[in-house]
């Protein structure tokens, strides 16, 4: 359960991969002076992430979070049994986590692209068949750390092989199929019309009805086009910069921060200014 029962004024959405972590080393080593400094304040930090519930259960300890999490690209919601004084509207328990899940299991989008091999044969890699050595060519993960990102429950992450003409027709494809793909860092993630952002908004709403008497200012940090929505839907939006890719493009009417620097150094320095917090 949250275990200050004074109220706090943020929360801190964030995502991982080329945000809170570095794009290469995935270390957030620059960030934890401010990640504690957040949790001196009792300021939730809330992972928003493509990774698995699998990968976020050892990254949280290494983390030292206790919070909520979102997983695959807002798929779904994780709260730990007891964090609210009662169980959220919507979800299911299991094992230590309230669960509130936003789109299907990830049989669905296996078997969809098992069908698209017929057109578009050796132009893709899906994550969860791809060989250890393979995940880690990818991904830059180890062995074991391959093995939990392959563990998906709500969707299928896929890495293109093709060239850009072939790349636009298999995305035809999908959309004759009614699946628009979402593109991250790394992957295409074929997942359920959901996104980081409603995951924000009913987690939110969840966190809000704990202390209805006092407003909360959301704030989320992210990298990718995955994280679009989430940067949308939050009050303040971080925007960090990457050594992999441009920026991705928001919409004109987003107000946000792009940061001076890369990964968890630029979130660091961004997250302290748009929360008004002392630099470091």
């Amino acid at each position: 359960m949250l275990n200050d029962k004074r109220p706090f004024n943020y929360l801190v959405f964030t995502d991982l991969d080329g945000t809170l972590l570095d794009h290469h080393s995935y270390s957030f080593a620059a960030a934890e002076t401010t990640l504690d400094l957040l949790e001196a304040q009792h300021i939730p930090v809330i992972p928003v992430t493509s990774k698995t519930r699998a990968e976020l259960l050892p990254l949280r300890g290494q983390l030292g979070n206790r919070h909520p999490f979102i997983t695959e690209n807002g798929a779904a919601v994780y709260i730990p049994v007891e964090y609210f004084p009662i169980q959220p509207t919507e979800c299911q328990q299991q094992g230590g986590f309230w669960v509130k899940a936003f789109s299907r299991p990830t049989g669905i989008w296996q078997t969809l692209l098992q069908q698209l091999k017929t057109d578009f044969a050796d132009e893709f890699v899906l994550l969860s068949e791809a060989t250890p050595e393979q995940v880690t060519e990818l991904t830059g993960l180890s062995v074991e750390q391959g093995l939990l990102a392959q563990q998906r429950e709500f969707s299928e992450p896929l890495h293109w092989q093709g060239s850009p003409e072939r790349r636009t027709a298999f995305l035809s494809a999908l959309a004759r199929a009614g699946v628009t793909p979402l593109q991250g860092g790394r992957f295409l993630h074929l997942v359920d019309q959901c996104d980081k952002g409603q995951a924000l908004r009913w987690l939110t709403r969840c966190y809000q009805l704990y202390q209805p008497k006092h407003q909360l200012i959301t704030l989320a940090a992210g990298d990718s086009g995955n994280d679009i929505a989430m940067l949308q839907a939050a009050d303040r939006a971080l925007l960090v910069r990457s050594p992999a890719h441009a920026p991705p493009v928001l919409p004109a009417e987003t107000d946000y921060l792009l940061s001076e620097t890369c990964g968890p150094s630029g979130w660091a320095a961004g997250v302290r200014q748009l929360l008004a917090l002392p630099a470091d």
